[in-house]
């Protein structure tokens, strides 16, 4: 059978050219999820529900769901069809930017890392450049050594030599 003639698939598709943005979508099932989780959403459905419960079997004139109370059951069945499914994707997207938030975190320990050895590694090639330096005590004590043995030297000069020549 050619494909022209096979009536199951359709020759094209039709397409929806309905904006959706991944996005929006994202941040309203987010809002959702946030306000779901929320005790003042709990108090104000048990509250609802107990008004609903109460008129339903008080009020004989307002009954419209008798005791079993089907279309509440229904209520909340399409309440949990959409409420899980849209917590799920608030839960993948929070996921998601904690795995970011991971990965950023763990770029940053990297670099730390790298700059801490980099820092350790001049600090120790200071400390060798340093090694080889004369400290100020160093300094003091070949001067003090030098001045002494100048003091010796101008000592032994001979009385009649002038003032600006040294014995030999």
């Amino acid at each position: 059978m050619k494909r022209r003639e096979d009536l199951a698939n359709p020759r094209y598709r039709r397409k929806l050219n309905v904006p959706y943005e991944r996005g929006a979508f994202g941040r309203f099932s987010e809002a959702v999820a946030r306000n779901l989780g929320t005790a003042r959403f709990l108090v104000v459905q048990t509250f609802l529900v107990l008004v609903w419960i109460t008129i339903n079997v008080v009020s004989v004139a307002l009954r419209w769901d008798p005791y079993p109370f089907i279309l509440l059951n229904l209520m909340f069945s399409v309440q949990a069809a959409y409420a899980a499914p849209l917590i799920l994707l608030a839960q993948n997207r929070q996921e998601d930017r904690d795995r970011q938030a991971l990965e950023n975190d763990r770029a940053v320990a990297i670099r730390t890392q790298e700059n801490a050895e980099y820092l350790a590694r001049e600090l120790a090639a200071v400390r060798l450049a340093l090694s080889n330096t004369v400290t100020t005590a160093e300094l003091q004590e070949a001067v003090d050594s030098l001045s002494e043995r100048l003091e010796q030297l101008l000592a032994q000069r001979a009385p009649g030599e002038p003032p600006g020549t040294l014995p030999r």
